[in-house]
C-alpha cells in the first residue's frame, strides 16, 4: 500500500480500506484523488448524481458518464459493469433523451443491438459520433460480425491504456516495498 499521503494520491495511487464494523464488514473502501482520464475533483463534484434513502440521508456519487469513465479498466469483471450501465440509463431515459445523453450512449454502449437501436432511432448524432467512434459507421451499416470485433478491439485498446497508465505506479509501489523492508 502505498503511504497515505496527499503527495501519492495526487500521483494517480489508490489506497484501500476493509470496513469492521457490524453490517458492513469486508466493505471496501477505495481513496483516490485522480483517476485516469477524468478530470479533477471539481469537475466532477459538479456533475455528481446525489440520492437519498428513505431517512433522508444523501449520497454523493459519480454521475453515471464518469462513473463508466472509471470503470474503463484492464480488468475483464468491469466491462460488462460498463455495458449495464450505459444500457441501463438509455431504458431509464431513452424516451426523453437530452443531447449530451445521446453522445453518451453513441460513445459508450458496449452492445451491437444497442449500438444499431441507437443509430437507428438517431441517425443524425450517430454520423455526428463517427468521428469521435468510427465504429458507428458499422453500426450504421449493419455489419454486426465487424461490430463485435471493434468494439473487443475497444476494449483491448482501452485496457492497454490502463496497464500503461498503472504501470508506474506499480514500479513505485515495489520500491515502497522494498524501502519498507529495508527499515525492518
Amino acid at each position: 500500500m502505498p503511504p497515505f499521503e496527499a503527495a501519492a494520491l495526487a500521483r494517480g495511487h489508490a489506497v484501500h480500506f476493509r470496513c469492521a464494523a457490524p453490517g458492513v464488514e469486508d466493505l471496501r473502501v477505495d481513496v483516490m484523488t485522480r483517476l485516469r482520464d477524468l478530470p479533477e475533483f471539481a469537475v466532477l463534484w459538479e456533475r455528481r448524481t446525489v440520492i437519498a434513502d428513505e431517512a433522508g440521508d444523501e449520497f454523493h456519487l459519480l454521475s453515471i458518464p464518469d462513473l463508466v469513465e472509471a470503470k474503463k479498466t484492464q480488468r475483464t469483471r468491469d466491462w460488462p459493469i460498463i455495458e449495464l450501465l450505459v444500457a441501463i440509463h438509455y431504458r431509464e431515459n431513452g424516451a426523453t433523451p437530452r443531447s449530451d445523453w445521446l453522445q453518451f450512449w453513441l460513445r459508450q454502449a458496449r452492445t451491437p443491438e444497442l449500438l444499431e437501436e441507437l443509430v437507428r432511432r438517431f441517425p443524425g448524432e450517430a454520423r455526428a459520433n463517427d468521428v469521435v467512434r468510427p465504429l458507428l459507421r458499422l453500426a450504421i451499416n449493419a455489419q454486426r460480425e465487424a461490430l463485435r470485433e471493434a468494439l473487443d478491439a475497444e476494449v483491448r485498446a482501452e485496457q492497454a491504456k490502463d496497464r500503461a497508465y498503472w504501470a508506474p505506479l506499480k514500479a513505485e509501489l515495489e520500491a515502497f516495498r522494498r524501502a519498507e523492508r529495508k527499515e525492518r
